[in-house]
Parts: C-alpha cells; sequence; structure tokens
C-alpha cells in the first residue's frame, strides 16, 4: 500500500508539473488571454485527458504482455533456459537407493553367473566320464554295461562329437568368466577377475579344444620297397593339375612296392618339373635305397635305348591307360619303345586303391621320415620364415577355393559352393573354437569376394585379418632363398608354398572336393599337425542358396 501510494503521489506531481508548464507558456505566449483561475471546464479535460492516457497504456499492456508471453514459450526451450546444473556429489558415507539397487542387481547377477558356472563344470565332467571305455546306463531299473569291446555296432557317442561337446562347453565357461569379470569390474573394491583366466580346475589341465591329432604311428600297416636295380614302373600323370598328379605319384610308389621297381619320375617335357617343387632324393634317403629316379636319370642308365616292355592300363575307357593321344607322342618322342623291363600303368589318379592302407599317416610303405613325398627344402624354410614374419605360432589357414568351383561344386549332389556370408559364419565358429586371432588366406578368389570375407570376419569384437602373400619385395628377406635360387615367379612353387604354409597351421580349413585341400591334409597327417579342428569349409552344411543349372 505504502509503494502504491507512493507511487501515485508521483504521478500526481508530474501531472502538475506539467501542467504548471503549460500555463507559464501560455503566459508567456503573446497572444495569451487572461482567463478566470475558476475554469472547471477546462481543468476538467485535462484531467480526464491524463487518466485516459494512463488508461490506454494499461489497456495495451495487458493485451500485449499475454502475447509475448505464450509467442516465447512457443518459441523457446524454457527447460534448458532455466535448468540449473547440479554438481554430482559421490556420497563418501553411503549410497543413494538406486546404486544400491544397481549394485544388488550386478552381485544377484553374478551369484547366478557362478551358479551357471558349476552346472557347466557339471557338463564338462560328464564328458570326461563319456570317453572312459565303459559306459553304465540304466533301462528299466535294469544295469546294463556297454564295454568298448562290446561290438554290437550301435557307436554311441563318436570320439568328434564329445570334442565337439567339450569345445561348447569350454567356450561357455570361458564366456561365462568374461562376464563375471565385466561385472566385478564396476565395484572398485569388489576384486577383479582375468579375463583371460588359466583354468586351475584340475579337470582342465591339459586340455586343448584343437589339439593335435594323435595319428597312432604304431599301429601302422606297412609294407616294404626293396626294388630290383633293373626293373622300372614309369609314371603316368595326365590328369588334372599338381596336386592331381603328386596323388598320382603317391600310388606309383605303391604299386612300384608292390611290383618291386623302381619309379620313374615323368619327364618336364610331358609333365610338371617336379623336381622344383619335391626333393625327390629325400624319397631315396628315407628308404636307405634308390627306388625312384627321374626320367634323365633313367635315359643315362639304359644309354638312349629307352623302352616300355609293357603297358598295362588300370583304365580301359574313355582311352586305354587314360591317356590321349597327344600324351602318347610326346612319350613317343622321348624315344620310348617296348622292353621286358620297363611296364607302364597308366594314370592311376582315380584307381580305387585300399584307402585306410594308402592314405594312413606315413603312406603304406615303411621308411624312416615322416612322409615320402614332401616339399623341398627351400619351399619348407621359406614357408617357415614367412610363419616368423607374419603369422606366429597360432593361426587358422583356410584354403578358399573359388575360381572354376561354382560350376564345379552346384554339379554335384549337395553342392560345395557356399555364399561369401555363410563362409563367414562358419569360420568365426571355427575362430571361437580355436581361439586363434588370425588367418592365413590360400585362394583364387577375386579381390571382391575376398574384401567381403574379411569384413565378415569378426573374434572377440574386432576384425581378423586375413594375411596372405605379398608380392616380391626386395626389403623383405623371408623369400630371399625363392629368389637366389630361381625359384620366385614360378607358379608351381608358389602353389606349393601355400600348401606347406597351410600345413604347418594351428588349424586348417579346407574347400570339399579339392584335391588342393587333399594335399595339405595328407601333408599335416604325415607331419602330425593335424589338429582336432580341422574342417572343410561349412562341413556337414548346405549352402544356404544354389543357383539353377544351366
Amino acid at each position: 500500500m505504502m509503494e502504491r501510494e507512493s507511487s501515485d503521489e508521483e504521478e500526481d506531481r508530474e501531472n502538475l508539473i506539467s501542467q504548471n508548464a503549460r500555463s507559464n507558456d501560455v503566459v508567456k505566449s503573446p497572444n495569451h488571454r487572461h482567463r478566470s483561475a475558476f475554469h472547471i471546464d477546462h481543468d476538467f479535460r485535462s484531467r480526464f485527458s491524463s487518466v485516459t492516457r494512463r488508461f490506454h497504456k494499461r489497456y495495451l499492456m495487458a493485451i500485449f504482455l499475454p502475447m509475448l508471453i505464450l509467442i516465447l514459450y512457443f518459441t523457446t526451450d524454457l527447460r534448458s533456459l532455466f535448468q540449473m546444473r547440479i554438481p554430482t556429489i559421490k556420497n563418501i558415507g553411503g549410497n543413494s537407493p538406486s546404486i544400491d539397487r544397481m549394485r544388488e542387481s550386478e552381485l544377484r547377477a553374478l551369484y547366478l553367473l557362478k551358479q551357471q558356472e558349476l552346472e557347466l563344470f557339471k557338463m564338462w565332467n560328464y564328458t570326461t566320464l563319456v570317453n572312459k571305455s565303459n559306459f553304465s546306463l540304466v533301462n528299466n531299473s535294469n544295469l546294463v554295461n556297454l564295454t568298448a569291446a562290446n561290438n554290437n555296432g550301435v557307436d554311441m557317442l563318436s570320439s568328434s562329437m564329445l570334442e565337439d561337446l567339450k569345445s561348447r562347453v569350454f567356450s561357455q565357461i570361458s564366456l561365462n568368466k568374461q562376464i563375471q569379470g565385466v561385472l566385478l569390474s564396476s565395484h572398485e573394491n569388489g576384486g577383479s577377475l582375468e579375463l583371460n583366466e588359466n583354468y586351475t580346475d584340475a579337470s582342465f589341465s591339459g586340455w586343448n579344444g584343437c589339439r593335435k591329432v594323435d595319428q597312432r604311428l604304431s599301429d601302422r600297416r606297412t609294407m616294404e620297397w626293396k626294388p630290383r636295380s633293373d626293373k622300372y614302373l614309369f609314371a603316368i600323370c595326365v590328369s588334372g593339375q599338381m596336386s592331381n598328379h603328386l596323388i598320382c605319384l603317391e600310388k606309383h610308389m605303391f604299386f612300384a612296392a608292390l611290383l618291386n621297381r623302381i619309379l620313374v619320375i615323368p619327364s618336364s617335357k610331358v609333365d610338371f618339373e617336379f623336381h622344383r617343387v619335391l626333393d625327390i632324393e629325400h624319397i631315396n634317403k628315407c628308404l636307405g635305397r634308390k627306388v625312384v629316379v627321374t626320367f634323365e636319370e633313367f635315359a643315362e642308365s639304359k644309354k638312349k635305348h629307352l623302352h616300355i616292355d609293357k603297358l598295362m592300363c588300370y583304365f580301359s575307357s574313355p582311352q586305354p591307360c587314360y591317356m590321349d593321344d597327344e600324351r602318347v607322342k610326346k612319350l613317343k618322342g622321348l624315344g620310348l619303345s617296348l622292353d621286358d623291363n620297363v611296364i607302364a600303368i597308366g594314370d592311376v589318379f582315380f584307381a580305387d586303391v585300399e584307402r585306410e592302407w594308402v592314405m594312413q599317416p606315413g603312406g603304406p610303405i615303411a621308411h624312416k621320415c615322416k612322409t615320402l613325398i614332401e616339399p623341398s627344402r627351400l619351399i619348407l624354410l621359406t614357408a617357415q620364415r614367412f610363419i616368423q614374419t607374419f603369422l606366429g605360432k597360432d593361426f587358422i589357414a583356410l584354403h578358399f577355393r573359388r575360381h572354376g568351383f561354382l560350376k564345379f561344386c552346384n554339379a554335384k549332389q549337395p553342392s560345395c559352393f557356399y555364399p561369401v556370408p555363410q563362409a563367414a559364419e562358419c569360420i568365426n565358429r571355427l575362430l571361437e573354437r580355436a581361439n586363434t586371432p588370425v588367418i592365413y588366406l590360400s585362394t583364387d578368389a577375386a579381390e571382391s569376394e575376398t574384401g567381403l570375407l574379411q569384413s565378415l570376419l569378426v573374434w572377440n569384437g574386432k576384425t581378423v585379418p586375413l594375411v596372405r602373400r605379398p608380392a616380391r619385395n626386395f626389403a623383405e628377406k623371408w623369400d630371399a632363398l625363392l629368389y637366389r635360387h630361381g625359384l620366385d615367379g614360378d607358379s608351381q612353387v608358389e602353389a606349393m608354398l601355400d600348401k606347406t604354409i597351410c600345413a604347418l597351421s594351428s588349424v586348417f580349413i579346407g574347400s570339399s572336393g579339392s584335391t588342393f585341400t587333399e594335399d595339405i591334409l595328407r601333408l599335416r597327417k604325415d607331419w602330425a599337425s593335424a589338429s582336432l579342428c580341422d574342417e572343410y569349409l561349412c562341413q556337414g552344411e548346405l549352402p544356404n542358396f544354389t543357383a539353377e543349372d544351366e
């Protein structure tokens, strides 16, 4: 009230001053007319006019002020305008209810994970029990003993299935431990758990999900190869590329041992240059006697009297001995004719020999080496230097056959050609199982396919690198041996180098139907580098899409 009265007095004083000023102005005016001091009409109009002006101002203010407030309301974020930033204060003496609930939930989650871990360990211990030779089953309250010697044709659980189950259980236990570690990491005083913890449980000691395969070399079934010095078997290999010819040579060695003959390696004029990729003398050293000779050695011993006594054909169609006219002309061009001491049996790549005997680790022939047919020493050393430079001890090798493979695979039932995304899913599963962070890629695929594959390979949230052999670089020394011996740039040497690197890997993924893959598997088996995780790409799966036939 005091403030309003004071303001009214000031307003009245201003009106009086204004009127006096106007009165003085009138007096000073030259056209001034004397008027009586009691002109009521003039005073009333002046006062009324002043009141009207004050009323107009208030009226306009009453109209425009709400409009201004509405405009500001719809055009201004009042929350941000009047928002107060309250500093976060750590509660030293105690936690807020929300933090307490969060921590309680975390501890509850840890408790549940611990219970899951115990159940997983029970499953793990169960798999070790199944591995034993004796099985006990309860059937209608009767105890049935099944022993390993019980040959009833029922294979309850194969070794591979058990290993796969073990691998999956181990993977879940590892994941469990990682989740516990993440939850514990938010509790400063709650301790910590190493994500890569080495399990101290006795059941895990010595176990590796992708450990090496026990080849049981002591159980090998072998035969002696003791050839007569004047009897020869002339090797003829026609079908396919180098891998096919190596398989053909391996089978020729088997027949040569059966027939007690020296094997003649084909001439480079009619076949591949085997001496550039194979250590031929290594075969003789392994057996301690002369069992193989090059064509040049054979020709020298015959003193230009080259003769084949018999050409016994394993195949009679589509052409005798699986040889076309061009191959026959090339053989005749070498001066070969018939002789009692020299025989040939043609291409035996497709020969259905006793597979378990011929394909066993080390092969069917008794010798003192790991394998008879293996890469030359220069290629082996180069492969080892490449691994030391780019890969390290633990790596997965992938043979990703693509060129010309689409039509080849689709002619088979089922197809063996997989879309890149599906292939990536299969590889990712094996990455988790093998616990290996890098992949060596041996492929003939286009950059568009390998680039897509690279983008889809992820392990532990990180992209897994696909390592390929780089182009020749004089700053790098890993391939210097090949360069110094004139072997660089040879496609067959490079193919054998790829095979050797793949054969030395921790885990190998091959392409089903490829003889390149089969030769790698042979080397891994003979070198005792084969792993329980070795498999064909997407083994056991069908392609999720297959194109129609032409």
